[in-house]
């Protein structure tokens, strides 16, 4: 139980900690690492310092000795030696007594006894002895040296300048290192409030984005820093949920917009029939009302493809080799002679086709594949009619294979040959060939055609026609907006052009 109150103060602490502003972390956590910084910094310099110095004088005890030592041993020692350093020198004969010593030097006692001088000679390094009994009140570096016939030399110097220095130093950095955390603590307040300020900056453009201020964007800092990378990614992914939100609701408006004609018309049906049942034909009301209900569907099954392809963000629900010569004419049956078919690279009739029923299409497995091109009409029961060879097919003898969805790939087509159904007079044209190292489908027909500046506006989502804006002709605008995004994600591309007479819509998809 007794960890429990050190626990509990633990977690205390870290809450206190974590409560606290990031300016105040990082200055707090900067300045406690300049003061460890600091301290250390100041204990090594002062014993490096110490040292230097140490070094200084024992090096000033030793060329005082040595000097000393050369003159003994010629025997030109003065009665009366002087040191113009300080330095303090006893000369000792054989036997052990002061020969020779400079002004102040206790003639009488050596500093050092036999067995001493013997020791320091020996190691051949400097000492510390206490001068207090020797009347001396400093602690001395003492060395000694050998000289000729038996002579010895110590020379000493007091190493109270030493002391004096290293005190000083000692006060300048407990005065001085205090001072200069504080200062480095204020800079780094200063530096890290300017450094979090863009920040701060950032958070407050944010609170005043609103539902109602959707286009406001985030402040930029000048810096080309990493805030700045920040605001500029923080200040794309708005632009790009603005338009998606933009999108949505545009979406939703003209829903609303498309279901309010049946519904009001389904509305309207039934409440004259209601209203008026004895005169009422009860088989065309059903039909009209069907006919509204089938607009409905069409609607909600264009709006549904639409959200498929804005939640899967420009991909294809599957991945999967799709054979377009297979698909293409499969998907055209169903309009009967109302649109032909042509085909680069698909597999010629065949003499051990004549057994066959004419006009239908044969698996990859069965067929052998040529560089004609044949037209095959979309009606069952017409015969394959073989026309001139491809001049440009652009691939060998095979499928036609690229790689997506085969259902929205096949939607693709149903919605070009409905939309070009709804103005042509004569059979739409499908026609399948390669380019290099695209697939390009084609569909053709002989209508009015759109003028050159609405070309690329017949893409867009609702989007009619001034011909077209009759919605019992039309549909409603949402088949050439669910093609251009169908064939993006599939990494192609759609376009329209001039077919003199008529238009052409041309989709081109990379081969797998």
């Amino acid at each position: 139980m007794a960890a429990d109150p050190a626990a509990h103060g633990a977690r205390r602490t870290v809450g206190w900690w974590r409560r606290k502003s990031l300016r105040f972390r990082l200055t707090a956590v900067a300045s406690a690492v300049l003061a460890v910084a600091l301290v250390v910094s100041a204990y090594v310099m002062l014993g490096v310092l110490g040292r230097s110095l140490i070094d200084t004088i024992d090096e000033s005890i030793y060329q005082r000795a040595r000097e000393t030592v050369s003159l003994a041993d010629a025997g030109r020692l003065p009665d009366g030696m002087t040191s113009p350093d300080g330095t303090l020198l006893q000369v000792l004969d054989a036997t052990g007594r002061i020969t020779h010593a400079t002004t102040g030097t206790d003639r009488l006692v050596p500093l050092l006894d036999a067995e001493e001088r013997r020791t320091a000679i020996g190691r051949g390094e400097a000492r510390f002895l206490d001068g207090a009994p020797y009347g001396i009140p400093h602690v001395l570096r003492v060395r000694v040296l050998s000289a000729d016939r038996g002579q010895a030399v110590i020379a000493a110097r007091p190493f109270s300048e030493v002391q004096t220095s290293i005190s000083t130093a000692g006060h300048v950095l407990i005065v001085g290192t205090p001072l200069l955390l504080i200062l480095l603590a204020a800079a780094s307040w200063v530096i890290i409030g300017g450094t979090l300020r863009p920040i701060a900056a950032l958070r407050r453009g944010a609170d005043e984005i609103t539902g109602t201020a959707r286009s406001r964007r985030l402040p930029v800092p000048e810096a080309h820093d990493e805030v700045h990378s920040l605001a500029t990614t923080l200040n794309a992914m708005l632009a790009r949920l603005e338009k998606a939100d933009t999108r949505q609701r545009a979406l939703v408006s003209d829903a609303a917009h498309e279901l309010r004609s049946p519904l009001a018309s389904i509305r309207l049906q039934l409440e004259v029939a209601l209203g008026y049942p004895e005169g009422q034909d009860w088989r065309e009301t059903a039909e009209g009302v069907l006919e509204d209900t089938m607009r409905l569907y069409r609607l909600a099954e264009d709006l549904l493809a639409l959200a498929r392809l804005d939640e899967r963000d420009g991909a294809p629900a599957r991945r999967e080799p799709v054979e377009l010569d297979q698909l293409v004419p499969q998907t055209a049956e169903r309009y009967g002679e109302a649109v032909t078919v042509k085909i680069a690279g698909a597999p010629a009739g065949r003499p051990e086709d004549a057994g066959r029923t004419p006009g239908t299409i044969e698996s990859p497995a069965e067929v052998e594949r040529t560089h004609e091109v044949i037209e095959l009409p979309g009606e069952a029961g017409r015969a394959h009619e073989a026309i001139e060879p491809a001049e440009d097919s652009g691939r060998a003898a095979g499928a036609i294979v690229v790689t997506g969805d085969a259902l929205d790939l096949g939607r693709v087509l149903v919605n070009l040959v409905d939309n070009a159904l709804r103005h042509t007079t004569a059979p739409v044209v499908v026609e399948l060939r390669t380019e290099g190292a695209d697939a390009i489908l084609t569909v053709t027909d002989d209508g009015p055609g759109i003028p050159e500046p609405d070309r690329e506006r017949v893409f867009d989502r609702f989007t009619r026609l001034d011909s077209a804006r009759s919605r019992d002709e039309g549909g409603a605008g949402l088949g050439l907006a669910i093609v251009r995004e169908t064939v993006h994600a599939h990494g192609g591309a759609v376009h329209l052009e001039d077919a003199s007479p008529g238009l052409r819509a041309v989709v081109r998809l990379p081969l797998s």
